[in-house]
């Protein structure tokens, strides 16, 4: 079975970005997984304060079991991120090797 690429295409509000780069500098730090090959972040060129998370796994069964070993500070990062963003503007694709 092939890789699995995870992304998140979100945008960030305006008078947040500066607590946005800080919070993507740390889980940038910090996140990690065994299968777990690659973890980027990406401004999206045409859009203004929208940015794009690119998750990328070994298989299928390592994008599964992602969420299974929960990361308190991980976590915390992530709800925090949620407050920064412009409610109703995550998109959410899933992409399977093949």
């Amino acid at each position: 079975m092939g890789k699995v690429v995870f992304s998140i295409r979100y945008e960030v509000l305006e008078d947040k970005l500066e607590d946005y780069f800080d919070v993507i500098r740390e889980l940038k730090n910090i996140i990690s997984a065994e299968e777990l090959e690659d973890y980027k972040v990406y401004k999206v060129r045409s859009k203004k304060n929208q940015y794009a998370e690119l998750y990328t796994f070994a298989s299928q069964e390592a994008f599964d079991n992602f969420d299974d070993n929960p990361d308190e500070r991980v976590d915390i990062l992530m709800n925090k991120l949620s407050d920064l963003l412009k409610p109703g503007s995550s998109e959410y694709l899933t992409l399977n090797e093949i």
